[in-house]
């Protein structure tokens, strides 16, 4: 698949490597595994004196060897002697960057936690000494949340405040996913575009290995995925193993609870049956993995929260693939198949509730944008969108159906909901129906 889109990330970067001829540059960029930033920063940087470092779980004295050759073969810069120290390896390219600006990538920089910790204060001494005659256009990147967090926002690691640029990369806009799916199929329906959007919420690795594999209509994005030794079957595991630790079975047990629809924190520990308010805090805190929604308009302190997983695919995983774990491991994928097929229509409901608030941000000039339900679960509202400086809003329900959209119904929900918050009285407000007819 050809690269798409990161028009902003790419003017971003190479302003940054413009900024890097005249002062040091130190840029971290951070994103979920597969997201596409190593082929973002190799495209950025194209054409331009550069390295790549890759940081593999080895010894750090084989890491030196790796570097120094990728050192030897892409700018020449000479090396007397042996280096099994990345701190000095390090120091040997800050001070050389003094007479000549280069770009140095480093991949999977959170690595170094696992294989030699001491090099980040290293790092950070060596960075202090040299930064300021320097013309290095450093840029380090990483998947792990937790730990490229600690490493960069906690204030009692030796990289702290180091850092001239944060970047976090983002999944492809739903007009990215549209510009895709109609260079590879152009005659892709509406469920072809949720199935895409739902199932990999804009990951380009994802959307690569969909596109490549010539999966581009719903059911076979589900036959690519659900097969044996397909790459989806173990990723969740794979991408959040490490995070969670010990302890990622209790994770994983509420993330699968909140995947099926119990989205309040008393359902789910009545389904886990342990308290989990730790769990939660850290999930939308420390890994960005959950968070919590409140009504719109609500108070911040309300206690009507709501939890939903952030990331489509692994909304889709723990619904369907951990949850249904025993059936894969007999390798029952037809079976799993048929169940995906019975439940996908609620399931994809509620991800073309989570597309249309996704466009609607990515398109619409608002200033706000929610859902609304009341405590007793009488009255709720899909979509609610507002422009407080042009007071218009609009009150949307969406259905995958179109016929299934009652307006009249609609507008009554629309006044309980200015009755119950005292909001919108002076607005101008618009009733809508959205359904797979709209995307």
């Amino acid at each position: 698949m050809k690269f798409y889109n990161r028009k902003k990330e790419i003017a971003q970067l190479k302003e940054i490597q413009k900024l890097s001829l005249k002062n040091a540059q130190f840029t971290v960029v951070t994103g979920r595994r597969r997201i596409g930033k190593t082929h973002l920063l190799l495209n950025a940087t194209k054409g331009q004196p550069s390295l790549y470092f890759f940081v593999a779980r080895k010894a750090e004295s084989y890491l030196c060897q790796d570097f120094k050759q990728e050192m030897i073969e892409k700018l020449g810069i000479p090396i007397l002697g042996e280096i099994s120290s990345f701190g000095k390896l390090f120091e040997y390219l800050m001070v050389y960057s003094k007479g000549m600006s280069f770009n140095l990538i480093i991949d999977e920089f959170q690595e170094f936690f696992h294989i030699a910790p001491s090099v980040y204060s290293e790092m950070q001494h060596y960075w202090d000494v040299n930064k300021d005659e320097s013309k290095i256009n450093l840029i380090v990147s990483g998947s792990v949340f937790s730990l490229m967090h600690k490493i960069f926002e906690n204030s009692k690691e030796p990289l702290f405040g180091r850092a001239t640029q944060m970047i976090n990369i983002r999944p492809f806009e739903t007009s990215v996913l549209k510009e895709i799916l109609t260079a590879y199929f152009p005659s892709w329906t509406s469920e072809d575009l949720l199935a895409l959007y739902g199932f990999t919420g804009g990951v380009a690795k994802y959307v690569q290995i969909f596109m490549d594999g010539g999966a581009y209509s719903k059911q076979a994005m589900i036959d690519l995925m659900i097969k044996e030794d397909s790459l989806f079957l173990l990723e969740g595991k794979n991408m959040l193993i490490e995070e969670f630790g010990k302890e990622y079975t209790n994770y994983f047990t509420i993330l699968s609870t909140i995947a099926r629809g119990e989205n309040t924190r008393a359902k789910i520990e009545a389904i886990v049956k342990r308290e989990i308010g730790g769990y939660l805090t850290k999930m939308e805190r420390d890994y960005s993995l959950i968070s919590k929604t409140i009504p719109i308009f609500s108070k911040v302190e309300t206690k009507n929260v709501r939890y939903t997983i952030e990331d489509n695919f692994l909304t889709f995983w723990f619904r369907f693939i951990y949850k249904y774990s025993h059936i894969i491991e007999i390798r029952a994928f037809g079976e799993l198949k048929e169940i995906i097929s019975r439940d996908y229509s609620t399931y994809s409901g509620k991800i073309l509730e989570r597309y249309f608030r996704t466009k609607f941000i990515e398109e619409k000039s608002i200033t706000m944008i929610g859902g609304y339900w009341d405590r007793k679960g009488e009255t709720e509202i899909d979509l609610i969108s507002v422009n407080e400086l042009e007071k218009v809003a609009e009150i949307i329900e969406i259905k995958r159906n179109a016929d299934s959209i009652k307006l009249e119904k609609l507008k009554e929900k629309g006044y309980f909901f200015k009755k119950a918050t005292g909001q919108l009285k002076d607005y101008q407000i618009t009733y809508s129906g959205l359904s797979l007819n709209d995307m």
